[in-house]
């Protein structure tokens, strides 16, 4: 029996994909990863025993699954930073305790809120200016009324 050689081979692995380390290789793995790692096993599957019509259908349905949740968490995302930002500017006229980003503690009124994002990871943060100090929403402590 003859056998047949491979002729190439590509090394793909969630961490290349996704740049960072898991303990679950897979967790972080998108549509064109999951794509790559797909045309991969069709290329070099065996030819005299060929994947299952049912696998692949399977795993085009997993693709689907994976790019509905991919858009899902993006949606979730940016209704979360809107809705932080809603909050922030609720706050302008009002008193508040809390942690400044230089970690000392303010008390005061918000005068004013700032968008920041990060030009590493692209994280938008919003924040609010009490008394000249910054401070991240979510380390306001107290929102005091009247």
């Amino acid at each position: 029996m003859s056998s047949i050689a491979q002729t190439s081979t590509t090394d793909f692995t969630a961490t290349q994909q996704s740049g960072k380390t898991n303990k679950d290789p897979y967790n972080d793995l998108g549509t064109e990863g999951f794509l790559k790692l797909l045309i991969n096993e069709l290329q070099n599957q065996d030819p005299l025993n060929p994947m299952d019509n049912a696998a692949m259908v399977q795993q085009i349905g997993e693709i689907r699954q994976i790019s509905a949740t991919d858009s899902l968490t993006s949606s979730l995302s940016s209704l979360s930073d809107n809705q932080e930002l809603v909050t922030a500017s609720g706050l302008i006229g009002r008193t508040v305790t809390g942690l400044a980003t230089d970690s000392t503690e303010v008390e005061g009124t918000v005068d004013s809120v700032t968008v920041e994002t990060n030009a590493d990871t692209n994280l938008r943060s919003v924040k609010v200016i009490v008394g000249g100090k910054t401070m991240e929403v979510k380390n306001i402590r107290e929102i005091v009324t009247g």
